[in-house]
């Protein structure tokens, strides 16, 4: 068996474009020495990218949430630049909202074959815990980790709280 990383949403709007918040440059070094970990250990890490479109603003995530971000075909789009180089030969899934579907049929699909599944990324309050969730649904039997130290919010009590709703489903955290 072995272990899966998923990276959610490292991408330049989330750190310093249209939704970056301050601390958010500070998990990366510690996602790239994670990435690099999972990859030298023959393990298997993906990643997803917030995926929207030029409609954003009529959408139903537009409408609770008017800031438009990560524009498929923008800069904002865009892994961050550290991660990029090290995610090149790694399966994406785009999403057009918090989770991914397209990620928890990926993970049922192949579910016997990780031990664990450790997510970390952005934004640790909405699309970590949504995708953690999903990873929980689609693999129960695997160990679901997050890393408080690689994951981070825009509000650090909705972290807190979004780590423990996590552990209330039974998500190590560390």
């Amino acid at each position: 068996m072995k272990r899966l990383l998923i990276v959610v949403d490292m991408q330049k709007d989330f750190v310093d474009g249209a939704l970056g918040f301050e601390g958010a440059e500070s998990i990366i070094p510690g996602i790239a020495g994670r990435i690099s970990e999972y990859l030298d250990a023959g393990d298997e890490v993906v990643y997803t990218l917030d995926t929207h479109q030029d409609n954003y603003m009529y959408t139903m995530e537009g409408k609770n949430l008017p800031v438009p971000h990560c524009i498929k075909g923008s800069e904002g789009h865009n892994l961050v630049d550290e991660l990029s180089d090290l995610l090149s030969g790694c399966r994406a899934f785009e999403k057009p909202t918090f989770g991914s579907m397209e990620l928890g049929n990926y993970i049922n699909s192949n579910r016997d074959l990780y031990s664990s599944i450790e997510l970390c990324g952005l934004v640790s309050n909405i699309c970590v815990v949504s995708n953690t969730v999903i990873a929980k649904a689609a693999a129960p039997e695997a160990e679901i980790i997050v890393d408080p130290a690689l994951t981070k919010g825009m509000d650090q009590a909705m972290t807190d709280a979004a780590l423990d709703v996590m552990r209330s489903i039974h998500v190590k955290v560390l």
